[in-house]
């Protein structure tokens, strides 16, 4: 937490053991959704671009993700579940997008496969 009491996700992105790639998750009790629900967002990135994940139960092996850009400034990202598309380890899966009755699991993620500093500002994050 930062002292004006946002989530803060920094830190360095390293190459060193196939990396390139960071990222800070939250797993929780099972939230109710269906593929019509919405996440939204307010952060304050850096100006690169992060994948927001989610997963329906935290022990399933892909994610459903989106990516957003940021652009220096506080913004208001609004991420509609059923848009959000199945990966796993960067690969798309031949799946159905998002269309659970639950999640269990949102992360925050950045994969730009260089060595470099970032920083997420994160508002709130909220389930409609």
């Amino acid at each position: 937490m930062t002292s004006e009491g946002h989530g803060l996700f920094q830190g360095s992105v390293s190459l060193e053991n196939n990396g390139g790639f960071t990222s800070v998750r939250h797993r929780f009790s099972a939230l109710e959704v269906n593929s019509a629900s919405k996440i939204k967002i307010r952060l304050k990135g850096d100006g690169r671009a992060y994948q927001f994940r989610i997963k329906d139960a935290s022990r399933q092996y892909y994610s459903y993700i989106t990516t957003f850009s940021t652009n220096g400034e506080w913004q208001d990202i609004e991420i509609p579940l059923g848009e959000m598309e199945p990966y796993f380890r960067g690969r798309k899966l031949n799946l159905t997008n998002f269309s659970e009755n639950q999640i269990e699991e949102i992360v925050f993620l950045i994969a730009n496969k260089k060595e470099e500093q970032f920083e997420l500002l994160i508002d709130s994050v909220v389930l409609e």
